[in-house]
């Protein structure tokens, strides 16, 4: 595997990062992400993203690679690689000879190892790769195998930074993401072709859109008054977001990640060419219903999804149901810009009552009898084993890809008190500080049992606490991971419970963040493995996804 640029292509203007011949250079794009974790203000963050987006406006072939990596995300997806391949790294490059699309090739040509004798041999060319990189670059790489690169280089500012620079309106540019699903995909055309390509991006039966996101509310009354507008409250599912396309008799299944998963769930493809209509595309979730009519946990949901072999036999043991609550297009046409109750009337007449998502309409907002009946919509949803509700403007079009205010999210939040068992070392704007927790839930023989970790939720000022105090409870420290005395208490918001193998008692806490320190409490106060296990989902088998 060939990962360095001879001297003669690469030259001086390709080690400094400006295009040329070789293109831009990783080590030019592991500065910006170090310049970009450093500093909070938005409109720097952006302006350094611009500048190096203006490097590669010559070269748009480098763009959809110099996006991804700035927002911390691998073309190739996961490729395999550990932090055992990586925590000795070969001694590092003198000079910065690693170009983005050399660096690219590297990694297909990992991603493309399988079989037997691939684990040793993706090893041995992830050393390669990075004995070809200069320490700051090797540090890069490393974030970005492992999916640690959080500098706040999110595609949010990335858009506004290729918009700045392809003197093109933010809106456009954003709106073509939408429809396309790619920011990198759009950027590359967009500087190739200039902004008048934008408006090939629309939206298209069979292109999957990235899917319209919601914010959060503490309670219905609140989403329905803070919306201020009519709306629709709608049972909120505890499935697999799926995004279905139709066009004629073919049907194509996308994630929330617009990841292909069509072969995976043959009884959504069947639902949707019952479905009297074609050239159509709907917004919903697979859910999978229990023998007591209660949806099954997630975990168990999440496992079937995942599950790309012997799909008959998996289809058997737990099938599958579509359940739809939007439209984005019918008859071929699109229906994102109609507002939310016009899309629901097309929903209606397209899909069947008992593929839609069950709802009630309060058409005012200040009406008591109304927000109560919506509380108990709310209520009866949990009743029934859902995860809790969704309030939605009836006047709001589908923000394709965004998390907008017109969609509110309302679910009971669980808390408990863990202990601090270990800290990792942070990256980006967390370099020297202890960040990722290791959290841990009270066992009967005086111990400790690790549950998963977080970094969510942590504030600055939280961050040098902890540092601190951390530091004063260390027993140990690999260089990575800064093991302690159990005796710090963080109150834990978490969404659910489901199985993991990774962790001693088989379960790991889904979507942990830090709510607050418990300096009150002692590790003794903290919550027992017990109370975890009590809201463990029943099948104990384990999920091979983990």
């Amino acid at each position: 595997m060939a990962v360095r640029e001879t001297p003669g292509a690469t030259g001086a203007a390709g080690a400094a990062g400006v295009p040329g011949a070789a293109g831009v250079t990783l080590a030019r794009i592991a500065g910006v992400s170090r310049a970009v974790a450093a500093t909070t203000a938005r409109s720097r963050k952006t302006a350094l993203l611009a500048e190096v987006f203006a490097e590669t406006e010559t070269r748009p072939e480098d763009v959809p690679l110099v996006i991804s990596y700035l927002s911390g995300r691998l073309p190739q997806g996961r490729i395999g690689i550990g932090w055992s391949a990586l925590k000795d790294p070969p001694p590092p490059a003198a000079d910065p000879v690693l170009t983005v699309a050399a660096t690219d090739a590297a990694l297909t040509a990992l991603a493309g190892l399988k079989g037997p004798g691939s684990r040793a041999a993706r090893v041995g060319l992830v050393r390669e790769l990075l004995a070809a990189a200069t320490e700051e670059e090797q540090r890069f790489l490393t974030r970005l195998l492992l999916g640690e690169v959080r500098q706040g280089a999110l595609d949010a500012l990335a858009l506004e930074a290729v918009a700045a620079v392809a003197g093109a309106p933010a809106s456009a540019v954003r709106r073509a993401v939408m429809m396309d699903g790619s920011l990198p995909r759009v950027a590359g055309t967009l500087f190739a072709e200039g902004p008048a390509a934008l408006d090939r991006f629309r939206l298209t039966v069979g292109t999957p859109v990235l899917p319209m996101l919601a914010g959060t509310a503490p309670s219905v009354t609140e989403a329905v008054r803070g919306l201020g507008v009519p709306c629709a409250v709608e049972e909120k599912l505890d499935g697999v977001r799926i995004q279905v396309h139709r066009d004629g008799g073919t049907v194509r299944v996308h994630t929330r990640s617009l990841d292909d998963i069509t072969d995976r769930l043959p009884e959504v493809t069947e639902a949707a060419l019952r479905i009297d209509g074609d050239r159509f595309v709907l917004d919903g979730e697979a859910i999978a219903v229990g023998a007591d009519g209660r949806p099954v946990p997630f975990q168990e949901l999440a496992s079937r999804v995942g599950s790309r072999t012997d799909v008959g036999s998996a289809r058997a043991a737990l099938p599958v149901t579509p359940v739809f609550f939007d439209v984005l297009a019918a008859g071929g046409e699109s229906t994102v810009d109609l507002p939310a109750d016009e899309r629901h009337a097309v929903l209606a007449r397209l899909v069947p009552g008992p593929l839609r998502v069950g709802r009630m309409v309060v058409t005012d907002p200040e009406d008591a009898r109304q927000l109560a009946a919506a509380e108990e919509f709310l209520a009866e949803t949990l009743r029934r084993g859902h995860e809790g509700v969704l309030v939605k403007a009836l006047d709001a079009p589908y923000a394709a890809g965004r998390r907008g205010r017109s969609w509110l999210k309302v679910k009971p939040v669980h808390t408990l008190d863990l202990v601090v068992l270990a800290a990792e070392r942070g990256h980006g704007r967390r370099t020297g500080l202890l960040s990722n927790l290791h959290l841990g839930a009270r066992a009967a023989d005086g111990g400790f049992v690790m549950l998963g970790k977080t970094f969510k939720g942590l504030t600055d000022e939280t961050l040098r606490w902890q540092t601190r105090r951390l530091g004063e409870l260390a027993v140990s420290d690999d260089g990575f991971t800064v093991r302690v005395r159990p005796e710090l208490v963080v109150e834990i918001a978490y969404d659910g419970v489901q199985r993991s193998p990774r962790y001693p008692a088989g379960v790991a806490l889904r979507f942990a963040r830090v709510v607050r320190y418990r300096p009150d409490k002692r590790a003794a106060d903290a919550d027992t493995i017990d109370t975890v296990l009590a809201a463990r989902p029943p099948d104990p088998s384990p999920d091979p996804s983990d």
